[in-house]
């Protein structure tokens, strides 16, 4: 190639396709739009130096390189230095897969949530790859493919500005191993020269055989050579899958060989000469034998394996192709020359044998032959390819460096800096903003989520200028990317819910308390301030228990109180509702009834004598009491004695006159149309009732509960009478309550009876 550096029309350029049998070199130049072969040189390997288009021994394939250099360079009396190469198909891996991303709420789609959903799918293709990979071989990402995209799970072309609940897609990934291109280098290192752009062999075949004005079809371009079958496919203007099968011309060979026990380079040239229509064949088998074969005997040996070959490379275009058939093929490379070939595959595509075809002389028009000996053949569009993709200059390798490590990658002309960062294993989640940790709780049985607050961006730049995960980057650009930033995570406390917006009002010893709501947090009472952590089951209860009351309102009840709920006697583990009524009294205990013999008897109230009932003096007390009662004339109280029990002592008196029996009184009301009959206490109140009909307060079926004494609007502590007719129901609004009692009457006035003498009055003056 000559030393310009600057790519342009008239610049010449040097190929080299080097096959699983044989190197071709190629030297032309490109000038209006037509590509001139000067030179061009076809070497077989020595030796089987390659497999299935995989380097097996680089210091011969080296030596191959070299002579067709060397023979390129005395022809046309030019030094040579660079070279344009291709890796062959056979080092491909592409994988399919298909990634969805889910969205809390309704988001409409923009560009970086369909890049980050395209990077999602390559991010899978790696570890899908990596699951089947039996070494440490390292794999770079040369491009990929969306064939279909998802708006809420139906197939959708264009996602950008739809509004959606989730987004998905199908992804072709396509990778190539590091050993299979520095194998490649090495190998044209040795033979003195140096590579300036590498790309894919059906890349470079499709350049020559499918022009850009037939790439808006379903076509398939398949290049098959020794090794391996190579192929190409596209839709829509531009190339949509790659692949390859190692099934190519060399498994005819061997099946030649093994039926006519020959060497491999013998069957390879009995192949060949299989090519002509009439005549017979004279070659000697391994045995020295002389022997002759005609073309169509070749032609009925190599058969069921052109029937095999031909439907692996369906099965593999079908798959590729999103599981049907292409429609059509171009075919390419000495391989596909073979008797049979094209029509085996029509039938296994299940397409017409006309839209399977060889490609060759007619899809050359734009290359022209000026150098002796050259021809145009499908053996060669391959060769012209390389070539001609060295003045677009894409799908090369080049270095950048990522944080101050240097990478090398794949160029498909749109390299973005979110490709260096996936080439060097930079994760992906660290490129763009982090949400903290989400909070999941339950609460009254539904499942929620807090989200955490988003963090920040990662800080790109390249060349030291700003940039994000979209900026171009070219060969030996410097980019340093500090990773994103997590937000925080989700955090809520019980006051923050909004189901936890309201209190508890009830009445404790004829006084309104505003109780704040609690929280049982896994079967443990909480309060508003209680942190929520990740998986706790919360339920709101409508309820204070006695004993939550007392806690809250930080008083003590002393021995001997008791707790009436409702006038009803509880017990502290009772639960009070909304507008429930709660009192706390003391019963008195006589002095006498404090047993001091056994006092006595444990040793305690040793000053006390035993028996007394008058006065108690200060000093006959324990000291445990002394602070209690300061001395004569107090006035009677209850103090605890040392074992826990309260006494009524007095000072200067005698214990005061137990209180005269409650009198019992019976009424009959109705409650709810039921007829009632309530005994056992002196008098009653709305709440005695509610033990005796079937309302549930636990279970609500509206706003609030409405209770009304004869008609009108009451309360639950409202004392009832004989005869009252009474109602309890759940409403939904004010506009269902029942009416207010209307304002008693004033008392009527009195006639005035005041006497005035007016006998000495000025009225008549």
């Amino acid at each position: 190639m000559a030393s310009r550096k600057q790519k342009h029309s008239g610049q010449f350029v040097f190929g080299l396709d080097i096959g699983t049998r044989s190197v071709v070199g190629t030297v032309g130049y490109l000038e209006n739009d037509i590509f001139h072969v000067i030179g061009q040189k076809v070497r077989e390997h020595s030796s089987r130096s390659m497999l299935d288009g995989q380097i097996h021994d680089i210091a011969a394939v080296g030596a191959t390189v070299k002579d067709v250099k060397n023979e390129l360079e005395e022809t046309l009396g030019v030094n040579l230095n660079e070279v344009c190469i291709a890796a062959a198909g056979r080092v491909l891996r592409t994988v399919t897969v298909q990634v969805t991303q889910e969205f809390e709420e309704d988001v409409t789609v923009n560009r970086e949530m369909i890049y980050a959903l395209d990077l999602l799918g390559v991010e899978k293709s790696y570890e899908k790859l990596n699951e089947k990979k039996d070494s440490d071989i390292k794999f770079y990402c040369v491009g990929y493919t969306v064939t279909r995209y998802y708006l809420n799970n139906s197939p959708m072309s264009t996602l950008e500005n739809h509004k959606c609940r989730s987004i998905g897609a199908e992804i072709i990934a396509t990778f190539l191993p590091d050993d299979v291109v520095d194998g490649l280098y090495k190998a044209v290192d040795m033979a003195g020269l140096t590579v300036v752009n590498l790309t894919l062999e059906p890349i470079a075949a499709i350049k020559v055989a499918i022009p850009l004005n037939f790439r808006m079809l379903n076509i398939a371009l398949l290049d098959v050579g020794a090794g391996t079958s190579d192929i190409c496919i596209t839709r829509d203007g531009s190339v949509v899958a790659y692949g390859m099968i190692p099934t190519a011309g060399d498994r005819l060979t061997e099946a030649i060989a093994q039926s006519l026990l020959v060497d491999f380079a013998t069957a390879e040239k009995i192949k060949l000469a299989a090519g002509g229509k009439s005549g017979s064949i004279s070659y000697k088998d391994i045995m020295g034998l002389s022997q002759k074969i005609t073309p169509s005997a070749v032609h009925k040996i190599t058969a069921p394996v052109v029937e095999d070959m031909a439907k692996e490379v369906a099965l593999k275009l079908k798959e590729l192709n999103g599981g049907k058939s292409v429609s059509a093929v171009f075919v390419v490379g000495g391989g596909g020359k073979i008797a049979g070939y094209t029509k085996a595959l029509s039938k296994a595509l299940g397409i017409a044998p006309e839209r399977v075809a060889l490609r060759g002389e007619e899809v050359m028009g734009k290359i022209e032959y000026e150098c002796a000996g050259c021809k145009k053949d499908s053996l060669f569009v391959t060769p012209i390819g390389i070539c001609l993709n060295f003045y677009d200059q894409s799908n090369n390798f080049i270095f950048v460096s990522f944080n101050g490590k240097q990478i090398k990658l794949y160029d498909n002309n749109h390299l973005l800096v979110v490709d260096a960062a996936m080439q060097a294993d930079f994760p992906n989640e660290y490129l763009f903003p982090r949400r903290g940790a989400s909070l999941t709780y339950t609460i009254n049985d539904k499942e929620k989520i807090q989200r955490g607050a988003p963090g920040e961006a990662a800080v790109i730049t390249v060349n030291g200028n700003a940039a994000d995960i979209n900026t171009p980057i070219s060969a030996g650009d410097k980019i340093e990317v500090k990773e994103s930033t997590a937000g925080e995570a989700g955090h809520l406390t019980i006051g923050q819910l909004p189901e936890f917006n309201s209190k508890i009002v009830v009445v404790v010893n004829d006084k309104k308390v505003e109780l704040p709501k609690f929280a049982q947090v896994n079967g443990k009472l909480e309060s508003e301030f209680y942190s929520i952590q990740d998986h706790d089951i919360i339920k709101l209860l409508p309820y204070y228990t006695i004993e939550q009351i007392v806690e809250f309102m930080d008083v003590k009840l002393m021995d001997g109180m008791n707790v009436y709920v409702n006038n009803k006697r509880s017990s502290m583990d009772e639960k009070v509702y909304e507008n429930f009524d709660v009192k706390w009294t003391m019963e008195e205990q006589k002095l006498s009834d404090y047993d001091y013999d056994a006092a006595l008897n444990a040793q305690k109230f040793e000053n006390l004598p035993p028996g007394e009932e008058g006065d108690v003096e200060r000093a006959h007390l324990p000291d445990e009491m002394k602070d209690m009662v300061s001395g004569p004339g107090e006035q009677i109280q209850w103090v605890k004695a040392p074992d826990g029990r309260l006494i009524r002592v007095a000072v200067g008196s005698k214990p005061e006159t137990p209180p005269e029996p409650i009198e019992e009184k019976k009424i009959h009301v109705t409650a709810n149309g039921l007829p009632l009959e309530l005994t056992g206490k002196s008098s009653y109140v709305f709440v005695d009732i509610m033990d005796r009909i079937d309302f549930d307060l636990k279970k609500p079926a509206g706003v609030l509960v409405a209770v009304a004494r004869n008609g009108y609007r009451t309360e639950f502590s409202a004392p009832i009478e004989e005869g009252d007719n009474l109602t309890i129901k759940w409403v939904n609004g004010t506009d269902e309550l029942p009416p207010e009692p209307p304002a008693p009457e004033p008392p009527a006035s009195e006639p005035d009876t005041t006497e005035v003498d007016v006998s000495e009055t000025d009225l008549l003056t």
